[in-house]
C-alpha cells in the first residue's frame, strides 16, 4: 500500500510518500515563511518526480489535523481531502502530538511532545512504551508550561517539539536534571511518521474529517468576547 503523507501543522511543511512494505520511498520538508498552500502541492509534485511513481499510485491519504498553526491545518485538510475526494481514495487523520511522540522513541520513562502555542503556551500531551508499545496516558491539551512542568519534576522525561526547544532555559530552571530535549533538527514533525502512524488506523470520512484545534483561534475568542458585551 502506498501512503501520501502531508503535514501542515507547523511552520516546516512535509510531504512524504511511503511504502507498507519498504518504509519511507520519499519525504520533503520546508520551511513555509508565508502559507503552506503556495508550496504544498509544488513539494507532492517534486516528489512523484523524484520517486518516479504518479498520483494514481497512491492507495490512501494520510494527513496531520492538528493541534498547530490555525491557518496550517486548515490548508493541509483542505488538500489532503481534496486529493482524496479526486482520486477517490480514502483518507485518514493523525494527531500531531502522535507523530512526534512516536519520533521520540525512547524505551525509558516519559515522552512529552510540546508544541509552540507563543507566549509559554503549549499543546502536549504524555506517552510513555508498555511493552513495547506508545501509549498516550491522557487527552491532548494546551495550557502555560510553567504550570505544566512541576507535574514532571523528578521523574525521566523526554521532550520533543518546537515547544520544547523554544521553552528550553524554562524548562531547565523548573526541572533542573533528569530530562532530555531533542534538537532542533530533530524536533521536527515529519509526514513519513504520519505515513506510518496512518498504517494503524482506520479510514475517516472524508466528509466529516475535521481540524482538530484543542483550543478555540483568537478570532473565535474575540468573536465571543464581543457577543458577551453587547
Amino acid at each position: 500500500m502506498f501512503v501520501l503523507a502531508i503535514d501542515t501543522a507547523n511552520k516546516i511543511g512535509s510531504v512524504a510518500l511511503y511504502d507498507d512494505k519498504i518504509g519511507i520511498i520519499g519525504e520533503i520538508n520546508l520551511y513555509v515563511k508565508v502559507n503552506h498552500s503556495n508550496v504544498i502541492m509544488n513539494a507532492v509534485d517534486s516528489l512523484f518526480k523524484l520517486s518516479g511513481l504518479t498520483i494514481k499510485d497512491v492507495d490512501r491519504i494520510a494527513v496531520t489535523i492538528g493541534p498547530g498553526s490555525f491557518t496550517g491545518i486548515r490548508i493541509g485538510t483542505a488538500i489532503a481531502k481534496g486529493l482524496a475526494y479526486s482520486l477517490k481514495k480514502p483518507i485518514v487523520g493523525v494527531n500531531e502530538l502522535d507523530v512526534l511522540a512516536t519520533m521520540g522513541e525512547e524505551r525509558d520513562g516519559i515522552i512529552v511532545p510540546l508544541i509552540d502555542a507563543r507566549k509559554e503556551r503549549v499543546y502536549f500531551s504524555k506517552y510513555r512504551y508498555v511493552e513495547n508499545k506508545l501509549v498516550r496516558e491522557f487527552e491532548y491539551k494546551d495550557g502555560e508550561l510553567r504550570e505544566i512542568l512541576p507535574e514532571f519534576k523528578g521523574k525521566k522525561v523526554t521532550f520533543i517539539g518546537d515547544g520544547a526547544v523554544v521553552n528550553a532555559k524554562l524548562i531547565d530552571e523548573i526541572l533542573e536534571n533528569d530530562y532530555v530535549i531533542y534538537s532542533k533538527a530533530n524536533s521536527i514533525p515529519r509526514a513519513g511518521v504520519t505515513a506510518q502512524i496512518s498504517m494503524d488506523l482506520a479510514d475517516d470520512n472524508l466528509y466529516t474529517l475535521e481540524p482538530f484545534y484543542v483550543n478555540k483561534s483568537q478570532a473565535e475568542r474575540e468573536k465571543e468576547e464581543r457577543e458577551k458585551r453587547k
